[in-house]
């Protein structure tokens, strides 16, 4: 005798903890949605997952040039440039990555938002395993450079992961505030590139904090989330090379702390307005 199926009752005013509920119990759609990102990213590719290492070498390798070289930014340090630009790429990469991904993650599952339910908030949260391989093959990638020049992290480098959770938090809110204007403003999808490209100018990538201390930009500098997270990135991969810098990584932990939540209520607020707008 087969058992009845239960009825799922939808409705309004559904408390947060419902709703959480909800996600877990979906969280076989996280993963499904989260391997057909990767798979759609690197298919009819002939180099396929050979990118995620050649596009953060060639960024590293270009950004040491210029910076370095020709705009003379390069520190006086044992460590090759290379490896001091290394921290800043995956982390821009990673970060820049997910904006852009979870800023059109509605918009781009508008077919799936319009046929069937599901907590929406899935969506956004599976684009985070693109970016997280991309970073762990970047990883790798700094692991051989390190074999090349000969050069040992310390017992700091246990605390990445630690800093690859709070990088992909502290763009999340912002992301996925993002994600809700651009199912209703379709021109938050062109501003954001604009933004990527913009920041790339304004975060330490390619050059080292300390190079802006002592100027009058130098407070809003460090107010840029991403640069506490490549400062500590910084600290933790390149031994003594830099000194925990508590300046930018406490206005990093509060962005975090605001933009989390105010962007998980924001998104909530208009959740059931998406089918109106798609």
């Amino acid at each position: 005798m087969l058992e009845a199926e239960k009825e799922k009752v939808i409705g309004s005013g559904r408390s947060s903890k419902d709703y959480w509920k909800e996600i877990w119990e979906a969280r076989e759609l996280f993963w499904i949605l989260a391997k057909r990102d990767v798979i759609v990213r690197y298919k009819q590719t002939i180099l396929g997952v050979a990118w995620s290492i050649i596009r953060p070498l060639i960024t590293a390798m270009v950004m040491g040039f210029a910076f370095g070289k020709l705009a003379k930014l390069e520190v006086d340090t044992p460590i090759p440039y290379i490896l001091v630009v290394m921290p800043g790429v995956i982390i821009w990469l990673f970060f820049s990555q997910s904006l852009q991904q979870l800023s059109l993650s509605m918009v781009l599952n508008s077919n799936l938002v319009t046929k069937v339910y599901f907590p929406r908030l899935i969506i956004p949260f599976s684009t985070i395993l693109l970016g997280l391989i991309d970073m762990a093959i970047a990883m790798l990638l700094f692991v051989g450079l390190c074999f090349w020049f000969h050069f040992v992290p310390d017992w700091k480098i246990v605390f990445v992961p630690l800093f690859i959770v709070l990088c992909y938090l502290s763009v999340f809110g912002v992301g996925l505030m993002a994600a809700v204007l651009n199912v209703k403003y379709r021109d938050i999808g062109q501003i954001v590139p604009f933004i990527i490209q913009f920041g790339y100018f304004i975060s330490p990538v390619a050059y080292v904090t300390d190079l802006a201390a002592g100027k009058w930009y130098y407070y809003p500098f460090i107010l840029n989330p991403v640069t506490g997270v490549i400062d500590a990135m910084r600290w933790a991969m390149l031994g003594d090379f830099a000194k925990f810098n508590w300046i930018s990584f406490i206005p990093m932990l509060v962005f975090i702390l605001l933009t989390f939540f105010v962007s998980i209520r924001f998104f909530r607020k208009h959740e059931n307005s998406f089918v109106d707008h798609i």
